[in-house]
């Protein structure tokens, strides 16, 4: 068994079901190990998008997400993504090639020191150095990304110790023809020495399995003060992030427990959707002013960093509860009436046990009054003309469309907040964006990780055009694997999120001007299908057709022509 063949059957033993990848002859035999058992090997055409769908496929599974990638610029280009799954708490493992043990340091093909740049990015890194050492650190590696605040992980795996003993020692034993020289056997006898090293052990058998170490849990004297807090409060706000949804197998026990307390919550990142659609619970819209009116904000996974105005949309007369599996995240910026250290989603869960928490009936009914309010100003606003299409009105369209079981991925700026603020995922995990890091490029292999996990459903790609030429060449891997991804490019020839901003205070578009590009026709290279809109009368048949298209496993990309609006105007964040 070769050592590829060993990180193989580790792999197999976890669940992990798809390995993404690019290949490289530093990492074949990992690729041919998994194959054989079974295991998807999944080929995309930028080492980035193999880490972001392993990233994808750890928050919808529970599972971490392994990428393996070759050595040197196949290791740096995942640096965006694992950056990306760090900051969201995301368990992927990145398996990286490297240049052989003998040969490091010397100047061989691709051979840099990737243990000094992985490690401000990953929260657990490891070299093997004998084969032996591949199945325990492979094993490490995937319940250290689980385990406590999870996070990306990185094994580096020298190419000498993933083939078959017989080649290496040809490679090593072999160079050179017949030695005469003292100094040429010497260097011989020191090669065969240290083959033989390599190898020691490692018929042995692989580990035992590990299990993952279950989260940490809020203490019963905290969930008590929490119930406390509760039973003294009128305006309640519930908000709900990421990290509640660690737990992926028990996401139905959570959307149950936030229920059953009653409060008004507002959901965000991988959150949204938990309750479904239209749930009378869930608030959308008008929620700095929920926070800055209400007596006790429950914040559930959410840290006060730049998406909550550090802090202080939160006034400082309110009672605050901040659960968090992190206790640096949970009092960032703002310290809380109640810290609860350990994983939020538990929290909930223990805290519904004894049913409703109460609150005033009429701030929920005022909460709910509000939102319908601003439904009907977006709706109206959705009704004006513009150039080409109203980009809520395409949203609203899209909204419409959606199966109810779907997928959403959202890569962008301008147009896809917009839709955010339209487009309502159907069920609990169903929604995927970058997370704090507010990462462009995330599409293609979001995407990807998405329709390979829920392969029933129907997946959305929501790209901005600024952001879609970064994963657009995926489009080829969805074509070869028979993936129906429905992408929706919203092209207003801007990088309109920036330009709003700072068109108007630098009086300059510089930098921030694109073209209404045929994105449809390159999706069309790609081997995938093409549609343009560009009238209003157009979107929901090529909506309808598009449908049908990747029913039958047919990648689909709309080219939608925007017209500009003032709706998001303000809206950039520092």
């Amino acid at each position: 068994m070769s050592g590829g063949d060993r990180i193989a059957r580790v792999l197999e033993r976890h669940g992990v079901r798809h390995l993404f990848t690019l290949c490289g002859g530093h990492i074949s035999p990992i690729l041919v190990g998994a194959k054989k058992l079974g295991i998807h090997v999944i080929d995309v055409r930028d080492e980035v998008s193999a880490v972001f769908a392993a990233d994808a496929v750890a928050r919808l599974t529970g599972v971490p997400g392994v990428a393996a990638v070759t050595a040197g610029p196949g290791v740096t280009n995942t640096i965006t993504a694992v950056k990306n799954a760090q900051m969201a708490q995301s368990p992927v493992v990145i398996l990286g090639g490297a240049t052989g043990t003998v040969l490091k340091g010397r100047g061989s093909l691709q051979d840099i020191d990737q243990q000094a740049l992985f490690a401000p990015h990953v929260k657990w890194q490891a070299s093997a150095g004998r084969v032996r050492d591949l199945a325990p650190l492979v094993e490490e590696a995937l319940w250290r990304a689980r385990d406590g605040i999870p996070g990306p992980v990185f094994v580096e795996c020298p190419v000498d110790l993933l083939y078959e003993e017989a080649l290496v020692r040809q490679l090593y034993g072999g160079q050179g023809g017949s030695a005469r020289s003292l100094g040429a056997r010497a260097l011989q006898a020191s090669l065969r020495y240290h083959v033989s090293r390599l190898f020691a052990g490692a018929s042995k058998p692989l580990p035992a399995a590990a299990s993952a170490a279950a989260p940490a849990e809020a203490s019963a004297g905290a969930t008590r003060r929490a119930r406390s807090l509760l039973a003294a409060a009128k305006r309640p706000v519930l908000m709900i992030g990421s990290q509640a949804t660690l737990e992926a197998p028990a996401i139905e026990e959570l959307a149950a427990a936030v229920e059953r307390l009653g409060l008004p919550v507002y959901l965000s990142g991988m959150a949204r959707g938990l309750l479904g659609k239209g749930h009378r619970l869930q608030m959308r819209h008008k929620r700095r002013q929920a926070l800055k009116e209400a007596d006790l904000v429950i914040l559930a996974g959410v840290p006060c960093d730049f998406r909550m105005d550090y802090g202080r949309q939160i006034p400082g007369s309110a009672r605050l509860i901040a659960a968090n599996r992190s206790r640096a995240e949970a009092v960032k910026n703002r310290r809380p009436t109640l810290l609860v250290e350990g994983d939020p989603g538990r929290f909930l869960r223990r805290l519904a046990e004894d049913g409703p928490a109460g609150g005033d009936p009429f701030w929920l009914e005022s909460l709910r009054g509000r939102d319908g309010a601003r439904e009907a100003e977006i709706a109206q606003q959705a009704a004006a003309e513009t150039e080409y299409l109203n980009p809520l009105a395409l949203c609203r369209a899209i909204e419409a469309a959606l199966d109810d079981d779907s997928v959403l991925v959202a890569d962008g700026g301008d147009f896809v907040a917009t839709a955010s603020y339209i487009t309502s995922p159907r069920g609990p995990l169903s929604w995927l964006d970058p997370g704090a890091f507010g990462t462009l490029g995330v599409g293609g292999g979001f995407a990807l990780g998405a329709r390979l996990c829920r392969p029933r459903a129907e997946v959305w790609l929501l790209w901005g055009d600024g952001s879609a030429a970064y994963s657009l060449a995926e489009f080829d891997t969805f074509v070869r694997h028979g993936l129906g991804v429905i992408a929706v490019v919203g092209n207003d020839a801007s990088w309109a999120q920036i330009a709003r901003e700072q068109a108007e205070i630098l009086e300059d578009e510089v930098g921030t001007v694109l073209r209404r590009t045929d994105y449809h026709r390159v999706a069309e290279g790609y081997g995938g299908v093409g549609f343009k809109i560009e009238r209003p009368d157009q979107i929901d048949q090529t909506l309808a057709a598009a449908k049908a298209e990747a029913r039958q496993g047919r990648p689909v990309l709309i080219n939608a022509l925007l017209g500009k609006t003032d709706f998001r105007k303000g809206s950039i964040s520092m």
